[in-house]
């Protein structure tokens, strides 16, 4: 369960907020001055900090200024109203997590908190990536695949070129678009992120451009999009695959171009931005299968970073988990830094934060035994390697080729095994061009 301070001064907001935020799941506390929660955040420590912009007294910048101060790693999102956007992107660059515009709608809400805390959970990746950046300490303990993708990110970083980071989900490729950001000369500038998977097409193209006052329903006034809101700075685009392919087209013509238009407009504005984006597909087989454009493909691989699976650095596993154990005031044991260290970690870094965090608050003396992790680290069935990485609608063809000929091509008993009527396995046949 994570920690959220809730800062706003208007009763109402912050009670709806507060509301908003229990029933996801976090424990809440609720603030009407920043003061306050500034106060309990260096005391008790929390996982975010979710303050309004505009308050009388501490307002939403000192409060932000406050945070990083005694906590620097906690992040903070700002909620503003329409007026003062530019002055909540100009916070982002003094190191704001994000904003909310009002009135905060509680599905936006929802989901930065979630990208938030998940970045909060990555940190400690970010620490050892940040060793050899000569920001002092010790060089923590590396594997040679995490070097790689450092060196890797070093040298993009003098560029302004268009990074694709692929991996499997947990492995921190945010935490890796975040460090290029912060080693690049646009390091001043903003570092906006937008979950492509979690939009619909249309609101997608209106989070990335923008759009003019009445371009469709309910666009009662005109907004920027994150292209201009991220002018100088870097783009995150996560989950790239998972864009529609009409917007995919739009896509590729600011990329080239470096130029758009807003939603319902025909000017053309400059995109000043470095462009990174993730996925956790394997783009080439998208493509291969006519899910994601070639050329878009090609635009966004101009340099590619794989980031490694914690399974394949365990070394680092001792390090990660005393940092998320750390946080918790506890220890962990001998036993159980053995079976951490054992543990094939399908989830990768998320899974482990995770894992940390549920015995930390479910056990109850100070040191965490092996015992206590064991429920939690069984290994699971692993799907067989002819599936992984492949389209759902790949799998299915495979599973009615191999039953055919299991069943010398007889396709009524076919269809009977798998559930399915003879009509419908017909259909897919045909469709797949089998006699």
């Amino acid at each position: 369960m994570s920690r959220i301070l809730v800062v706003d001064d208007e009763a109402i907001l912050r009670d709806a907020v507060s509301e908003a935020l229990r029933r996801a799941g976090h424990a809440v506390e609720a603030f009407e001055s920043g003061r306050a929660a500034v106060d309990r955040l260096s005391a008790e420590g929390a996982d975010l900090v979710l303050t309004d912009l505009k308050m009388a007294g501490m307002d939403g910048l000192a409060v932000l200024e406050e945070c990083r101060r005694v906590a620097p790693e906690v992040p903070v999102v700002l909620v503003t109203a329409h007026g003062t956007v530019e002055t909540a992107v100009g916070a982002m660059k003094r190191g704001a997590y994000d904003y909310l515009i009002k009135p905060v709608k509680l599905d936006e809400l929802e989901l930065l908190v979630a990208r938030a805390l998940e970045h909060r959970s990555l940190a400690a990746e970010n620490e050892v990536l940040r060793a050899r950046v000569g920001e002092g300490g010790a060089e923590p303990v590396w594997t040679e695949a995490t070097r790689e993708v450092y060196r890797l990110l070093e040298r993009a970083a003098q560029s302004d070129a268009t990074v694709l980071v692929a991996g499997e989900s947990g492995t921190g490729k945010e935490v890796a678009a975040r460090t290029l950001h912060r080693l690049s000369r646009r390091r001043a500038a903003p570092f906006l992120a937008v979950n492509c998977a979690a939009l619909s097409a249309g609101l997608l193209e209106s989070e990335l451009f923008g759009h003019e006052r009445g371009a469709f329903t309910g666009a009662d006034r005109a907004r920027k999009g994150r292209f201009e809101l991220a002018g100088g700075g870097t783009l995150l685009l996560d989950e790239v695959s998972e864009i529609e392919p009409r917007l995919q087209a739009k896509l590729l013509r600011v990329l080239q171009e470096r130029v758009f238009e807003r939603v319902g407009s025909s000017q053309a504005r400059r995109a000043d931005v470095r462009v990174v984006a993730t996925t956790n597909r394997d783009l080439g087989r998208e493509v291969a299968a006519g899910a994601f454009r070639e050329d878009l493909y090609y635009r966004l691989n101009v340099i590619p970073v794989r980031m490694p699976a914690l399974r394949e650095r365990r070394g680092e596993i001792p390090a990660l988990a005393e940092h998320f154990i750390a946080r918790h005031r506890k220890r962990l044991s001998a036993g159980a830094m053995r079976r951490l260290c054992e543990y094939a970690w399908p989830g990768n870094v998320r899974e482990l934060a995770n894992v940390i965090e549920r015995a930390a608050v479910l056990s109850g003396g100070e040191e965490i035994s092996g015992e206590v992790l064991a429920p939690w680290l069984q290994e699971a069935p692993r799907p067989s390697p002819a599936l992984l990485g492949s389209r759902l609608d790949e799998i299915e063809r495979k599973a009615i080729e191999e039953n055919l000929r299991a069943n010398g091509g007889n396709r009524e008993k076919t269809a009977r095994l798998l559930g399915i009527s003879s009509r419908t396995l017909r259909d897919k046949l045909k469709r797949w061009g089998v006699a």
